[in-house]
């Protein structure tokens, strides 16, 4: 194993720190810092052993850098062990001080991390100064990964929502050791142990927390001088805490990997460092007439809950979020056929993944919730038979011009025409692709008297696979229900599935300007597919013959 001591590694303009670090490596990367908080001028500083066997670092000024604070009787000598240790002798081959007992950011093979030791990242690939993260021993004998911030600290490895035991450790042993050896294997004290990949004899390895805050263990290709990752800690790098910043979402794709990007109502700090994460735009008033909730489906923040409300409807966790002037935000996480209630007290932690079934509810103030311009309004159909037509004056009225120009001037006017239809059509593939933020308030998707729009599997499951058949009518198959918020209901599945979608929500809109004593009332609708389904208020039908059911439901246009 090749090392180099040059006594001063260079990570500024004109700034210095006392490193070791491999020569062999592409960039020469560092294994061990002694000032890494606190880099010493270029010239003037210099590295001193004293003849007590101190070892001083003073900048140009003369002050007092870093020491190790170590006093021997006898000569003392200062010598780089093959395995990378720089170890501190006195005359009698004693060791009075060494570089392994004082990590910085990595850990090389038979160094051995204890409870007097810790790792922490870097800053950034090229700040070197001590960043958020912390390898160490908890009280409890666990090793762990925590995230320090400036504001708040909190543990992402091992998962905190596991108890102990379930995450493969043990708070038995309180010896509190952890080192790994040159063939790649670990072994910690509470049970934690792993292989590199590529285990065996071989190459160099060196295990390191980044500045991204994932362990990793390396292996260094010679021929090329490049370390390969052969394990680490965490494989998805979005549950690392801290790593987008406050008010921020953490995203990943194996194409593209990781990247942060603003909640809506939030813009950037610091475009060159996400760790300071987002600020809001404008300030949110504790009014609860001034602000509402924009639906962020599949996005989790961990950590900072106000509490847990099991079983909770939408209402209802809006209701405490409302009341609450410290909540953000609130999470509805389904499970089990029932939705949890989580208000958010800091928007931290954040992450979007299409697997997670939870939707998180920011809190925005009302006039950042939907944009002023209405693009519904503009591309209505208009069926009300008042129709206008209005003449276009596009002649050209200058008297005096020629061929060429007449021709170049109906040439732009083409062109001009087939560019708009070419905006417009792609327009409005775009609006049928991505839906309009008003709909997808609340999860609901409303039409214009505010039904409720169901899946076609949640109400598959609510009447248990169609099962419980109540009624037949000409328009369909009436079956007993009951939904996630526990009401009993009546859902009727029409026969007729060739209508097209915006047909049906025009009867459905319909439906929902009738006002009738002798109607049921209408919850909602399903279309999905080739689906088309209505919810009704349930009524026992004891008192009735079933043959009244299709007139008391109301049935399709046209149906029999």
């Amino acid at each position: 194993m090749v090392y180099s001591l040059l006594g001063f590694y260079q990570v500024g303009n004109n700034t210095f720190c006392f490193a070791i670090w491999f020569t062999k490596s592409w960039g020469a990367t560092t294994v061990w810092m002694a000032n890494r908080d606190q880099p010493v001028n270029g010239r003037g500083s210099k590295l001193s052993l004293l003849r007590n066997g101190n070892l001083l670092l003073t900048d140009a000024g003369k002050i007092m850098v870093w020491m190790i604070n170590t006093v021997s009787t006898s000569s003392a000598r200062l010598q780089l062990l093959n395995t990378g240790n720089l170890v501190l002798y006195a005359w009698e081959k004693t060791v009075i001080w060494q570089s392994f007992d004082s990590p910085t950011d990595t850990l090389l093979p038979h160094q051995i991390l204890t409870k007097d030791t810790s790792l922490i990242s870097s800053r950034s690939q090229s700040n070197y100064s001590s960043g958020f993260y912390k390898l160490f021993f908890d009280s409890d004998n666990v090793i762990r990964l925590l995230f320090n911030g400036t504001e708040v600290s909190s543990i992402y490895w091992p998962d905190p929502s596991l108890v102990t035991w379930d995450a493969g450790r043990s708070t038995y042993n309180n010896s509190r050791i952890a080192v790994f050896d040159s063939l790649g294997y670990y072994r910690a004290s509470d049970d934690l142990e792993f292989r590199s990949a590529d285990f065996g004899a071989g190459p160099q390895r060196r295990l390191a927390l980044d500045f991204d805050g994932n362990l990793r263990m390396y292996s260094l290709e010679e021929t090329r001088g490049t370390w390969s990752v052969s394990w680490q800690a965490i494989s998805q790098p979005c549950q690392i805490h801290g790593i987008c910043g406050p008010n921020s979402l953490c995203s990943y794709t194996p194409a593209y990997g990781r990247g942060c990007s603003c909640m809506p109502g939030f813009k950037i700090v610091n475009s060159t460092d996400w760790s300071y994460g987002c600020a809001p735009e404008t300030d949110i008033a504790c009014n609860q007439t001034e602000v509402g909730f924009f639906p962020l489906p599949h996005v989790q923040l961990y950590g900072y809950d106000y509490g847990h409300y099991p079983n909770y409807t939408y209402e209802r966790c809006e209701n405490i979020c409302l009341q609450l002037c410290k909540c953000k935000a609130f999470l509805l996480n389904f499970s089990d056929g029932l939705y949890d209630c989580y208000p958010k007290t800091l928007l931290l932690n954040g992450f979007s993944s299409p697997n997670y079934p939870g939707t998180m509810y920011l809190k925005l103030p009302k006039a950042s919730l939907f944009p002023r311009y209405d693009p519904l309004e503009e591309f209505t159909i208009n069926c009300s038979g008042n129709t206008r037509y209005i003449q276009l004056d596009t002649t050209y009225r200058k008297g005096h011009e020629n061929g060429s120009l007449k021709f170049l001037l109906w040439f732009a006017y083409v062109l001009g025409v087939l560019e708009g239809a070419i905006v417009l059509l792609v327009w409005l593939f775009l609006f049928r692709v991505h839906h309009d933020p008003v709909s997808t308030m609340q999860g609901y998707i409303l039409v214009a008297n505010g039904f409720k729009r169901f899946s076609y599997a949640e109400l598959k499951k609510a009447t248990r696979g169609f099962t419980q058949e109540i009624g037949r009518g000409g328009g369909g198959v009436v079956y007993k229900g009951v939904l996630l918020d526990r009401r009993v209901a009546a859902i009727k599945r029409l026969k007729e599935a060739n209508q097209g979608e915006a047909e049906f929500l025009a009867e459905v809109s319909t439906i929902g300007r009738l006002n009738h004593m002798n109607l049921i009332e209408t919850w909602g609708y399903c279309i999905e597919g080739k689906h088309r389904l209505l919810v009704y208020e349930y009524m026992n039908m004891d008192p009735w013959h079933k043959s009244y059911l299709p007139i008391l439901l109301i049935g399709r246009r046209g149906s029999k």
